[in-house]
């Protein structure tokens, strides 16, 4: 199969969201100037660099099936600051709630039944039972065709102790949640190490 991306693809589904595949998945809280919080994941995420830490996240203009805008970028521009905690496997049915897209004011960690705990440079709440979170201070928003980039520095991060191994942060022991096309999901339990080759 051959298509320019102008001309389209032809098949059922777009194929591109499944090519570029697997994607980690930023659960993003933001909270209003009174407090009201709100939590939605993204897979259009990725760290961007790692000194000083980086990370971005491409947000569509509209929520699905609604002329409203969404409410993680609408709160980012109006605090500059965010979150992000990484989605475990074992919390897949609480990310998949906090994906519905709710009328402005609703809390998805309420809805998705989860715990919060206060961002600590922030005024931001994070996923208390997530194995991961960062805190964010916005960096640059970046107008593409149908979504947004946003850019974050990540000024602080939270690491569950339960998670490190000799050192090194072992994901299989939370199984982060990846996205793949369509309606499809994978989780990280194996891992394998691949040195560099040398000159």
């Amino acid at each position: 199969m051959f298509y320019r991306t102008e001309d389209g693809h032809g098949l059922k589904y777009n194929p591109f969201k499944a090519i570029i595949a697997p994607r980690p998945i930023g659960w993003i809280s933001t909270a209003d100037s009174e407090g009201h919080a709100n939590l939605a994941p993204y897979s259009f995420f990725q760290a961007m660099q790692d000194t000083p830490p980086v990370i971005g996240f491409s947000s569509g203009h509209t929520k699905p099936g609604m002329d409203t805008a969404k409410d993680s970028i609408t709160l980012i521009r109006e605090t500059e600051v965010f979150g992000i905690s990484i989605v475990p496997y074992a919390l897949k049915d609480a990310m998949n709630v906090s994906s519905t897209p709710f009328e402005r004011g609703v809390d998805e960690f309420e809805r998705a039944g989860l715990e919060k705990i206060e961002a600590r440079e922030i005024p931001v709440p994070l996923v208390k039972s997530a194995p991961i979170s960062m805190e964010c201070r916005l960096r640059d928003i970046i107008a593409l065709d149908a979504a947004d980039w946003v850019i974050g520095d990540v000024v602080a991060i939270h690491i569950d102790d339960a998670y490190i191994r000799d050192g090194l942060l072992d994901v299989t022991l939370y199984q982060p949640l990846a996205r793949l096309g369509y309606k499809d999901y994978c989780k990280v339990d194996q891992i394998f190490e691949l040195p560099r080759p040398k000159i």
